[in-house]
């Protein structure tokens, strides 16, 4: 589903990701560290997943020694690019390749809830993470939070059919995706001292581009639109026009409300 779609991942969905890097990278200041811009001076970053590099970005502005990776090579391509002064290699979750505590810090946005086997992520993440360092992922909750739920809303009122062949998480892997799941996914990892905390905001984006990217077959929504017919597929864009002009101001961009999950926690002493 990221398949040679880096560029209109970029455009679209990272919008809407790129909110909580901020929130992200101050969780992986370890708490005696006082936030503010040079909070990160030094601190070796891993940004796993890091998709078109709007944490790794992020980070290295804010003088983080970044190594960011991801599993698709055109995202791999196009972060090396966008930011120029972190290290950008492929990996594939659980399977990091790197010694044990390389790093001071790792963090992971909108990672934990596309892999196949999250607490194996998790713990990939402590291996690398030096004793004392910290971790921080972000999620997507569920129940779904407004903006994520306007899609099912729009393929429901379309007559949009869900593919059967749509990836799933095996029940026996996964996790409750609320803040009290999200943190003991951590502490089963052996993190310490983990907090959670869900972050409210209204996304801002315009209509177009916050189509384009379901429409290139980004993300589960893109999958699920790209297996409907020509005539539902008209359907399924008449009723996106519909619903988001409740959202839409005169310039064309979209003022809807969404949430996510943060949690973080330290890597105990050997």
């Amino acid at each position: 589903m990221w398949a040679g779609r880096a560029e209109i991942f970029n455009d679209s969905m990272a919008h809407l990701c790129g909110h909580t890097a901020p929130a992200l990278l101050s969780a992986a200041v370890p708490p005696a560290g006082a936030p503010g811009d040079r909070d990160l001076a030094g601190l070796r970053l891993l940004d796993v997943g890091t998709g078109s590099g709007t944490v790794a970005g992020l980070a290295d502005a804010r003088g983080a020694r970044v190594t960011a990776v991801d599993a698709e090579p055109s995202m791999v391509e196009l972060a090396a690019k966008r930011v120029p002064g972190a290290e950008v290699r492929q990996a594939i979750l659980p399977e990091l390749p790197f010694p044990d505590g390389t790093f001071d810090a790792a963090v992971a946005n909108f990672v934990i809830n596309h892999v196949g086997d999250p607490a194996a992520a998790v713990a990939a993440m402590r291996r690398v993470v030096r004793p004392g360092g910290r971790i921080a992922v972000t999620i997507w909750p569920h129940p779904k939070p407004e903006a994520q739920r306007l899609w099912d809303e729009i393929f429901d009122a379309a007559g949009a059919i869900r593919p059967d062949d749509l990836p799933r998480l095996d029940p026996a892997l996964d996790f409750r995706r609320d803040e009290a799941g999200l943190t003991a996914l951590l502490a089963g990892a052996g993190l310490t001292g983990v907090t959670g905390t869900t972050i409210s905001w209204t996304m801002c984006i315009d209509a177009g581009a916050w189509w384009s990217g379901p429409a290139a077959g980004i993300g589960l929504t893109g999958l699920i639109l790209a297996a409907q017919d020509e005539p539902t597929a008209i359907r399924v864009r008449r009723e996106y026009e519909r619903r988001t002009a409740l959202y839409r101001g005169p310039d064309g961009v979209l003022a809807v409300p969404t949430a996510a999950l943060l949690a973080a926690g330290t890597v105990p002493a050997a």
